[in-house]
């Protein structure tokens, strides 16, 4: 049985994160979307609220968990018995980024692959930061994240209702 874990921040999760999810259950028999804080970024939403804001979206897939991480990611794959991660590369500008993870992760785990799913193009230049700017200034984020996630958002940010 193929196994690949999907992480990120999803802080909040985007349409972009679902097309990329939607490709991985078909590589895979198991996708475990694991989501991580980040070091680097401030969260809007709590791990719990964004485990939340997720399993409703991912509920159409029964081979897919959702989970809370913390620490190196190989070692969370490996003890997760995981063959594979699973990483979106939306444009270039990620690719640098990515690419440098990927090597680190496999020095770190030879035994573990790091495959790249570029989302479909309509999601190319959506970001979970970007939304969260528009919605900060009360624009309409409907067409880039689900409406559960679009609701958090505008609770997030009141001073905009």
């Amino acid at each position: 049985m193929r196994h690949c874990i999907y992480p990120g921040t999803f802080d909040p999760i985007t349409y972009g994160h679902l097309d990329v999810l939607g490709r991985a259950v078909r590589l895979f028999d198991r996708v475990t979307l694991a989501i991580a804080p980040n070091a680097g970024k401030t969260p809007l939403f709590t791990s719990a609220e964004r485990v939340a804001m997720v399993q409703p979206n991912v509920a159409v897939f029964p081979n897919v968990s959702v989970v809370t991480f913390e620490g190196l990611l190989v070692e969370f794959a490996m003890d997760q018995k995981a063959d594979a991660i699973i990483r979106g590369l939306r444009a270039l500008s990620d690719f640098e980024f990515e690419f440098n993870m990927a090597l680190m992760n496999r020095h770190l785990q030879p035994a573990l692959e790091t495959l790249f799913v570029m989302p479909n193009e309509q999601f190319s230049y959506t970001s979970s930061t970007l939304v969260k700017q528009v919605a900060k200034y009360g624009g309409d984020v409907s067409n880039f994240v689900p409406p559960n996630v679009a609701e958090a958002l505008r609770l997030a940010y009141p001073q905009n209702r």
